[in-house]
């Protein structure tokens, strides 16, 4: 319960916190998939104990209805069992073991989305990575579990085009707009997003335009939206990925922080970027 009412103190006295003490909230990516296997709970559980203050997990749909945490669409890639999420009932899911970052098979199991909630219940932020496609059965589950306030929930689709589907259960929940950035894009087309004033913004840019992202930095600050940067890959933040951090953190994390505004960085790196944080100051 501490960890869950430090983060949402941090969303909500955001302004508060960057003038006085500027603390960034780390995401693990897909849990601590690079100890245990992406998308179980005792990655979860592992990003608990590191002091992790949101952790990312994937859903898809089982043929009997059950929310359990799995990025792709298919089993193939993850577990020992091959075919879509979607052709397997929840009991020949439990049957079907993970395997781990070297492909090989693990004794850890394929969770519900009710049992990831349930462990990351008063202890973890959780982001549900796809939780638009499937958002009347992710509410359910958040609504059983007593869990709403602590899952964010993201989409690069407009927010009025989800009410339209959704109702007014999208008002009960943290909702984080996705802004992809292309080369070609400029402020104009954007900024009625960034008006919103939505609690969190993920931006994503494969390449940078700087003058671009101090643009929506000042937007976003001025109106305490947080910012959320990936720095997992190339693709979604330029040149300041994980990887190059492991050479050069403040030209990569530091980066995305001191001068792009980011409030989150979703890592694939937890423990390192914690590290590297609190050697900062900007993490307790």
């Amino acid at each position: 319960m501490k960890r869950i009412c430090s983060v949402l103190l941090f969303f909500l006295c955001y302004s508060f916190i960057i003038a006085q003490n500027p603390k960034v909230l780390v995401a693990a990516h897909r849990g601590d998939w690079r100890n245990y296997t992406e998308n179980c709970l005792e990655g979860i559980e592992s990003c608990i104990k590191m002091g992790v203050d949101i952790v990312e997990i994937d859903v898809a749909r089982t043929k009997d209805g059950h929310l359990v945490l799995m990025h792709d669409k298919t089993i193939d890639r993850t577990t020992n069992g091959k075919g879509k999420v979607s052709d397997f009932m929840l009991e020949e899911i439990r049957g079907m073991r993970l395997k781990n970052g070297l492909g090989r098979v693990t004794d850890f199991q394929i969770p519900t989305l009710e049992e990831a909630m349930l462990t990351a219940k008063d202890r973890i932020m959780v982001n549900i990575d796809k939780g638009d496609v499937y958002f009347d059965d992710v509410y359910k589950v958040l609504e059983k579990t007593g869990t709403i306030k602590q899952a964010i929930i993201k989409s690069d689709k407009p927010y009025e085009e989800l009410k339209a589907l959704y109702g007014d259960i999208l008002d009960k929940m943290i909702f984080m707009q996705i802004i992809t950035l292309k080369k070609e894009t400029t402020l104009d087309p954007i900024a009625s997003l960034l008006d919103k004033k939505y609690p969190y913004y993920e931006i994503c840019f494969q390449e940078e335009n700087p003058e671009l992202l101090l643009q929506i930095k000042e937007k976003l600050q001025t109106a305490n939206s947080v910012i959320w940067m990936n720095s997992l890959w190339d693709s979604l933040s330029s040149r300041h990925s994980d990887d190059r951090a492991l050479e050069d953190p403040d030209g990569t994390w530091g980066y995305l922080i001191n001068e792009l505004g980011a409030g989150v960085l979703q890592t694939d790196r937890p423990l390192l970027m914690l590290d590297y944080l609190k050697g900062k100051n900007r993490h307790d």
